[in-house]
């Protein structure tokens, strides 16, 4: 069976002797990140972890704390499943990164996905990596395995890139580097943040794409920016779909319609609309509109069965009889 969700991941990007599968802009990262944090020697490790003969550590996972710092917040449980099916049968063939925080408390540095199956399949010990970091460090390691697997929502990644930015003062450019990603991958990463709240819920949903997102941050006001957002989910628009609306609201289609439709008709000549209705009570049809000038314009008669237009049809005969006699 194959190792379904399990990869490299950061516990082999943190070991020497396991080549990662990552960009070389994040291999230097993590090599940076690796030298810096420390292990505990085997003096120093809490007595809730045990050593095994060939010096991997284990530890209940039920001592085990989410990152502070994790990036994702949805965890896909079809995911979750097949990953248990994975450990059932190899095993976790990568060590849990862990910080301690207290005696018998410790931190998911990276490997959340793998402590939640260990939990779920009811194991009491699993492999663990004892290092210390900082609060970058923790960010920045938990969002290089998430995007690695590309287990992040759009939301998620973007948020995640924004407090790296915040926590280490860091430009796009500089976080792009970090995590092996094009500048502009960051930039319009970002940029879904500028979305409202429930457009962003939609797009963490699967409701919206990021394409469909992008489409949105294109309209230029926020009311079009609103139509457009109900378009794209009553009538399931493609992107390119979104993307030819919003440069249509851009260049004033959607105001030059609402211009036209508000546009007011000019009231008619009161000497008109008394001689509309005064076809009204002769042929009995409410039907009469009376369009132009009395110079110059046209009479439309509405019917709505034959015995109107019978009605109709004998006055207009016995009218031409009494102008012939």
């Amino acid at each position: 069976m194959a190792k379904t969700g399990l990869g490299k991941g950061l516990g082999a990007l943190l070991s020497e002797n396991v080549n990662i599968e990552a960009a070389p802009q994040t291999q230097s990262v993590i090599k940076e990140i690796n030298t810096k944090a420390t292990s505990s020697s085997n003096t120093n490790i809490p007595s809730c972890i045990t050593v095994d003969k060939n010096g991997a550590l284990w530890i209940d996972p039920a001592l085990l704390k989410p990152n502070p710092h994790q990036p994702r917040k949805e965890f896909d449980s079809k995911k979750l499943e097949e990953l248990c099916e994975s450990i059932r049968v190899h095993q976790i063939l990568e060590p849990i990164i862990i910080e301690q925080i207290s005696e018998k408390e410790f931190y998911i540095i990276a490997g959340e996905r793998r402590t939640r199956a260990a939990k779920m399949l009811g194991l009491t010990q699993v492999p663990v990596q004892l290092r210390k970091f900082d609060e970058q460090q923790k960010l920045e390691l938990a969002l290089i395995e998430n995007i690695q697997r590309a287990d992040l929502n759009p939301i998620e990644e973007a948020t995640a890139y924004y407090n790296l930015i915040q926590m280490g003062d860091l430009s796009q450019d500089e976080v792009a580097k970090r995590v092996g990603k094009n500048r502009s991958t960051v930039a319009n990463s970002i940029r879904l943040l500028k979305l409202p709240d429930d457009m962003q819920k939609a797009l963490m949903n699967g409701q919206i794409t990021s394409g469909h997102a992008r489409a949105l941050l294109m309209v230029k006001t926020d009311s079009d920016m609103r139509i457009l957002f109900g378009k794209i989910i009553g009538s399931n628009l493609s992107v390119r779909e979104a993307e030819e609306l919003a440069g249509n609201y851009n260049n004033g289609g959607r105001a030059a319609a609402k211009k036209k439709d508000a546009k007011k008709t000019p009231p008619k000549d009161p000497d008109i609309q008394n001689f509309e209705q005064e076809l009204r009570n002769i042929f009995g049809v409410k039907g009469i509109n009376f369009k132009g000038s009395m110079d110059k314009g046209s009479i439309q008669i509405d019917f709505a069965s034959r015995k109107d237009f019978d009605r109709i049809y004998n006055v207009l005969l016995n009218s031409e009889l009494r102008i012939k006699n």
